[in-house]
């Protein structure tokens, strides 16, 4: 797909999706599309709003396919090769297939099947709504902005993980963010270190006595920053560390950041310094039940294209964190990119074109 690769060279990374979105918008009111854009970009610290655009269907109802335009951070332009029918960066970038590899599916989608398209094929057998979100990369922020009643679908999937076709994504975290300021007391590091506290050895003692890593088969945690100090001579007065905890069982997850957050209070009360402690939730975990209309779906649809349907679950967060917490019937799938968020990111053109058939199967078995 030459779409796919002009899409990636778009420089896009979170607030900066504003060509991208303009290049999407561009495509889709040109097959004849409109195209709604909502006002999430400043609330959401976004270069433009979510995208929102419907092909009607042959018969009744609705089914949605999300994907974001955002990318994570990266130097340099994006120059993509294809060799050996794997896309991937010519430098030392990321590639950008974390999500472009989806927008292009789903804009091709449209170009199959809206009436203005000199491509199009005809309606689709239900109607099809493509949602296009920013500021996924960060925190979620652009699925958290959006107005889900606009939807008029019952099901919606999300193309966004970086593993093989055929894995459906059933279960995925709560994420919690952990952070804390200590406060100690400066001193000349050489002549009255006596009289120093050191934030820095307070935040060291607190991190020795967490528990860290995995945890469990379903829960994780990290301390990810420490930053304090002015300078070697002086015992730090201040010092700052940020950390998460991830757990599938919500429970759980508050479990961990309160062992964090005590181990925190413990260590800055013996090293004779002060702390002040924020914690907030990220989003929101879930687990999708057997009984989903949209799982059923999904599995059927990967059927039909030869694809032995995989649950499995995953330590990371999409958009589907977002809408399944407001209630959507959303499902997570695998889209076939590889070793996202690294300069070695790969997709395989046969994968973009498995996964335009597996949206088709879908909006065919959505239909029945």
């Amino acid at each position: 797909m030459g779409r796919f690769a002009r899409l990636c060279e778009i420089s896009s990374p979170t607030g900066e999706e504003d060509e991208v979105a303009a290049e999407v918008r561009r495509e889709l009111e040109g097959f004849g599309l409109e195209v709604f854009e909502d006002d999430a970009a400043v609330p959401a610290g976004a270069g433009a709003g979510n995208l929102l655009t419907r092909i009607p269907g042959e018969g009744p109802g609705w089914v949605c396919f999300c994907a974001h335009l955002d990318t994570v951070p990266h130097d340099g332009p994006i120059e993509v090769v294809l060799d050996d029918g794997i896309y991937r960066s010519r430098g030392e970038t990321i590639l950008g297939a974390d999500n472009k590899a989806a927008v292009a599916v789903l804009v091709e989608l449209a170009a199959r099947h809206a009436a203005g398209s000199p491509a199009s094929v005809g309606p689709p057998a239900t109607g099809i709504e493509l949602l296009f979100t920013v500021a996924e990369e960060q925190g979620l922020r652009g699925a958290a902005e959006f107005d889900t009643s606009l939807l008029k679908s019952d099901v919606g999937y999300v193309l966004d993980h970086a593993t093989p076709i055929g894995e459906v994504i059933t279960a995925a975290p709560t994420h919690m963010a952990i952070e804390a300021d200590f406060t100690g007391v400066e001193a000349h590091a050489g002549l009255k270190p006596e009289s120093g506290r050191s934030a820095i050895a307070a935040a060291a003692s607190a991190i020795d006595e967490m528990e860290l890593g995995r945890l469990d088969d379903e829960t994780t945690a990290n301390i990810g920053t420490v930053e304090g100090g002015t300078s070697g001579n002086v015992i730090p007065g201040s010092c700052r560390v940020g950390g998460e905890a991830r757990s599938i069982d919500p429970d759980r997850v508050i479990e961990v950041i309160a062992a964090m957050s005590d181990a925190m209070v413990w260590a800055a009360s013996e090293a004779g310094c002060e702390v002040d402690i924020t914690t907030y939730e990220h989003f929101r975990g879930y687990r999708i039940p057997d009984d989903a209309r949209s799982l059923a779906i999904a599995e059927a649809a990967l059927r039909s294209r030869d694809y032995q349907p995989e649950r499995i679950s995953t330590g990371g967060g999409s958009d589907a964190n977002v809408f399944i917490a407001e209630g959507r019937d959303f499902l997570l799938l695998a889209n076939g990119t590889f070793e996202n968020h690294t300069a070695d990111e790969t997709v395989p053109q046969a994968n973009l074109g498995e996964m335009l058939e597996i949206c088709e199967a879908i909006i065919s078995e959505a239909g029945k």
